[in-house]
């Protein structure tokens, strides 16, 4: 049986406030930090009552996780772009794309990578988005590689931008050296393919 008019608006109207929900608080978090984001904040914020809120998520800890499946494939979407435009180093591109995405947007970057998380990463059951921003890493760095060599070689390598971009957001590296950085860093990734 088909749905009816009224029954397709409301689960529209549903996945409306829900995507409003995930918006304000990753606006919330860009703007104050995530200690700001509070289901009290957020109900606030979007003129909602909390159980509003809650009829959409169980918890903080469940929109964090929304947003982090929502921010993993605006990253899948900046690698796969940055790779399919790349003019013959896929691999510089894939990651410079990286660390700009963890520099433009620090609190999304930070829900992804560094908050604790209810979400299975790298797993069969993790989220499209994950393993899409997964694929595009391995595309980019293990290609020649295959099976769990390509998975070892990508995690590796996105290990060590993860850690650029996290001591280049504590400014515990020097400014001055950036792309040289990363040059050395995918020397090494090609010597070892």
């Amino acid at each position: 049986m088909a749905d009816s008019p009224a029954q397709r608006r409301r689960e529209r109207e549903r996945a409306e406030r829900r995507q409003l929900i995930v918006d304000s608080a990753r606006e919330l978090a860009e703007a104050e930090g995530w200690d700001a984001v509070t289901t009290r904040r957020l109900a606030d914020t979007i003129e909602y009552s909390q159980p509003v809120l809650y009829s959409h998520f169980a918890n903080r800890a469940a929109i964090v996780d929304a947003v982090v499946v929502d921010g993993s494939a605006e990253l899948a979407a900046a690698l796969r772009s940055a790779r399919e435009g790349a003019d013959d180093d896929a691999a510089r591109a894939v990651a410079q794309a990286y660390l700009d995405f963890a520099a433009t947007r620090p609190a999304l970057y930070d829900a992804i990578f560094t908050m604790p998380s209810g979400l299975s990463f790298g797993t069969p059951d993790s989220p499209p988005a994950l393993r899409d921003a997964f694929g595009e890493l391995q595309r980019a760095f293990a290609t020649g590689t295959d099976g769990a060599d390509a998975e070892l070689l990508t995690e590796v390598v996105w290990s060590a931008l993860h850690g650029l971009a996290s001591l280049v957001r504590s400014g515990r590296l020097r400014p001055d050296l950036r792309d040289e950085r990363l040059a050395r860093l995918l020397e090494l990734v090609t010597v070892s393919r």
